[in-house]
């Protein structure tokens, strides 16, 4: 694979993460990370400082928009920095890094309140080719900023 089809490839799998947790595809989120992801994407929010594995990761994101209460969400990611930076020191294996700028919005409603949410930031990303595949296998979420509301009725 030539470094521009590598980092191809890399934007295509973070897109399809942001396109298969949007319409709730739980069966094709996972694929998009390696077995033993990391991803602190729930810190930024006061919740647990991350999760590990594939199957936890699409649990807890499960949970998150489609548990209890259905999540209607738009997951933006832009003007990626790419890189790639050599055989990781453990498997061998090609690994790159990028940070995506990013926006959020999401909806809920509880007891016939609706609510939103409106975030930016950025994604911190480790990406590592595992079979020939280019897989996400650490997320840091930084928020710039969140803002949030409710209706009144």
């Amino acid at each position: 694979m030539s470094a521009a089809e590598d980092l191809e490839a890399i934007r295509a799998v973070f897109a399809r993460r942001l396109y298969v947790m949007d319409t709730k595809q739980w069966d094709a989120y996972g694929p998009c990370h390696t077995e033993d992801v990391v991803s602190e994407s729930w810190a930024a929010g006061g919740g647990a400082p991350e999760v590990r594995g594939r199957e936890a990761l699409t649990a807890a994101i499960r949970a998150t928009l489609d548990g209890r209460v259905t999540v209607t969400s738009v997951h933006h990611g832009h003007t990626p920095v790419l890189e790639l930076t050599g055989p990781d020191p453990a498997t061998g294996d090609p690994t790159a890094t990028g940070i995506w700028a990013m926006e959020d919005r999401l909806w809920w409603s509880v007891d016939g309140r609706d609510h939103w949410l409106h975030g930016w930031g950025h994604y911190h990303e480790r990406y590592r080719r595992v079979d020939g595949r280019w897989l996400i296998a650490h997320r840091r979420l930084e928020r710039i900023r969140v803002d949030t509301g409710h209706t009144d009725s």
